[in-house]
């Protein structure tokens, strides 16, 4: 059996008291279990490989999945199994609708103390060893085993599994299509115990050609293509700080050599932001998904809802579907069955942006030969079914961007291909407001120095001392204009 690791012993020594794992309890963290998945629990899968991690392989097939499908690889977080992934994570459910295996690497107390996932460690974390290549030797057994695509393995995990999951896609690509990372840190941001702290609390500070050379060193050679990697992260986190989140954007944009500077920001339900980051095709390769208030763990949301999937419990938190909007941004929709997106008619081509207003949005599109109806989505939920090939979208925000796309519906209720996005941004301007101190005001362009004084773009509002000690609100009135709204916004 393995040697437990430094942090284990540690951790065993002092009890509760977490050196580098991720998880610990904070108030108001969801804490009642809810009913698991109607899918059953995983089945555990022996004999994969060497194993040199020493992990546990358990996965989730739906009945009739046919070969050639795709295959998801679900890293669980501290304190956390297999078991609890899938009935909590809303994969499985996904896996039904979908249509595509789950593989769920487990750890346990005989490698960390608290079953986290040895990101920090290089001889876990890093091609060919360790726990790393145990999860590889799990993706080859689960393609030869159920036949999956080669071509769409993608990999996802939360907290330490997320930490572990950003240093498969950094040491694997060229086995992991994509990959998402919630309440987690960069690709090869610790290489110790002592690293792993600094990692959580932010205080790395590289830049980003710096973070991306950390994932071009795992592979060296490796000229792409590099995987489409989507970012989650909760403002509220204080056991991973928020800015590992922006370090994991600035890490693979640098790797995919496209701009920081979002080519799209989308506002969607549970307080969250989207922002977006196209590739040369246009096509988004790292997308960064910010929800307002929420702490550590993993963004679900319950319910029978086309846009909805997981269940409540520990570091599983009430707010949005997280792995549908990961699943659609891998495109794991595209061969789903009947009423999920499927192949059944094709996607309707020329939409198109009539009038547009401070609060709506005039649509158009080329009709679909066999189409009786058809869906509008809108941020990736429903918006509208018109009969006909036009529909006007109302009760929007002013100076907002909207992503939609548009599916045909057959007369057996089968929902076709989606259209590709189309985004829109309604007239007006939409006062936000921004907390931080002076130095990041203006780092970010909100406000400017002179003298050692910070002043507001803008009105020039004075605002004290340029340093990180002292805090303001900043709200934008009008694109380039900024008032001190510490009193309320």
């Amino acid at each position: 059996m393995r040697r437990p690791t430094l942090l284990g012993r540690l951790a065993r020594r002092i009890g509760h008291i977490v050196l580098s794992g991720l998880l610990t309890a904070t108030a108001g963290t969801v804490l009642l279990a809810q009913p698991a998945s109607a899918a059953g629990g995983p089945t555990q899968v022996t004999g994969f490989g060497s194993n040199p991690g020493n992990l546990s392989m358990f996965s989730y097939v739906p009945a009739g999945l046919p070969s050639g499908a795709p295959l998801v690889v679900a890293l669980h977080g501290c304190t956390q199994s297999a078991a609890d992934y899938h009935a909590h994570s809303g994969w499985a459910e996904l896996a039904d609708a979908y249509g595509f295996a789950v593989v769920y690497p487990q750890t346990g107390p005989a490698n960390n103390a608290l079953s986290c996932f040895t990101w920090f460690d290089p001889a876990d974390s890093t091609r060919g060893r360790g726990e790393a290549e145990s999860v590889a030797q799990m993706v080859a057994d689960a393609r030869t085993r159920y036949g999956s695509d080669a071509d769409r393995v993608f990999v996802t995990g939360l907290s330490a599994g997320g930490g572990m999951a950003a240093n498969l896609l950094a040491a694997y690509p060229d086995v992991f299509a994509g990959g998402s990372v919630a309440s987690g840190l960069p690709a090869q941001c610790a290489t110790s115990q002592a690293g792993a702290s600094r990692c959580q609390s932010g205080s790395v500070n590289l830049t980003p050609a710096q973070w991306g050379d950390k994932v071009r060193a795992q592979f060296p050679g490796h000229t792409g293509p590099w995987p489409r990697v989507a970012i989650w992260q909760g403002t509220s986190d204080y056991t991973v700080q928020p800015v590992n989140a922006t370090e994991l954007r600035d890490q693979w944009t640098d790797v995919h050599g496209i701009s920081p500077t979002p080519s799209n920001t989308v506002t969607l339900p549970g307080n969250t932001t989207l922002t977006e980051y196209d590739d040369a095709s246009g096509r988004p390769a790292v997308q960064l998904y910010q929800i307002s208030g929420m702490g550590h763990g993993l963004a679900v949301d319950p319910g029978t809802g086309d846009q909805q999937c997981g269940s409540t419990a520990a570091y599983f938190l009430d707010s949005i579907c997280s792995s549908r909007h990961t699943a659609r941004f891998w495109g794991l929709d595209v061969d789903a069955g009947p009423g999920e997106g499927g192949e059944k008619l094709p996607a309707p081509s020329n939409l198109a942006a009539g009038a547009t207003s401070d609060t709506s949005v005039a649509l158009s599109w080329s009709s679909v030969e066999g189409a009786t109806a058809y869906r509008v989505h809108r941020d990736g939920a429903r918006a509208g079914a018109p009969a006909g090939t036009s529909f006007t979208d109302t009760g929007l925000l002013p100076g907002t961007s909207y992503t939609y796309s548009v599916a045909a519906v057959a007369a057996d209720g089968t929902t076709g291909q989606m259209s590709p996005p189309l985004t829109v941004t309604t007239t007006g301007h939409a006062p936000s407001c921004t907390t931080a101190d002076n130095y990041t005001h203006v780092a970010e362009g909100r406000a400017h120095t002179s003298g050692g004084i910070t002043y507001a773009n803008g009105s020039d509002e004075n605002m004290g001392l340029y340093n990180v000690f002292v805090t303001h609100t900043l709200k934008q009135t009008s694109p380039g204009h900024y008032v001190i709204a510490d009193s309320g916004c």
